[in-house]
């Protein structure tokens, strides 16, 4: 592997960024100071701890970094769920965005396992 660019947690976490901020093109113009900047800031999160980590000339710092992508990830699927619970979005129109979320979440935690082996 030459780059972070070419791992697939990586890419997903992207297309997921892409995904997120098409989404919150809908949300309330009353929320650009709320919930959309910590929308986009948390999904941003995701690839760029990835990339951060893999920079890391060491297993633990990596480890560390995705760490902190997963935990971004979490933040960012309980603040879709709060816009879900505001009537902000609807439930079925996150659909495609919680199963990319749900595997990026796998692939994170297999590569942190592999990593602290």
């Amino acid at each position: 592997m030459k780059s972070y660019r070419d791992l697939i947690v990586w890419q997903k976490s992207m297309d997921l960024v892409t995904l997120i901020y098409n989404l919150v093109l809908v949300l309330p113009d009353n929320e650009k100071y709320g919930l959309i900047p910590q929308i986009k800031r948390s999904i941003i999160s995701i690839p760029s701890n990835i990339a951060e980590g893999y920079g890391r000339n060491y297993r633990k710092d990596y480890s560390r970094f995705l760490q902190i992508a997963r935990g971004s990830l979490f933040e960012n699927q309980t603040q879709l769920e709060i816009a879900v619970n505001l009537d902000f979005i609807k439930v079925e129109n996150l659909e495609e965005i919680k199963e990319l979320s749900i595997e990026i979440e796998k692939m994170l935690n297999s590569l942190i396992k592999k990593l602290e082996d």
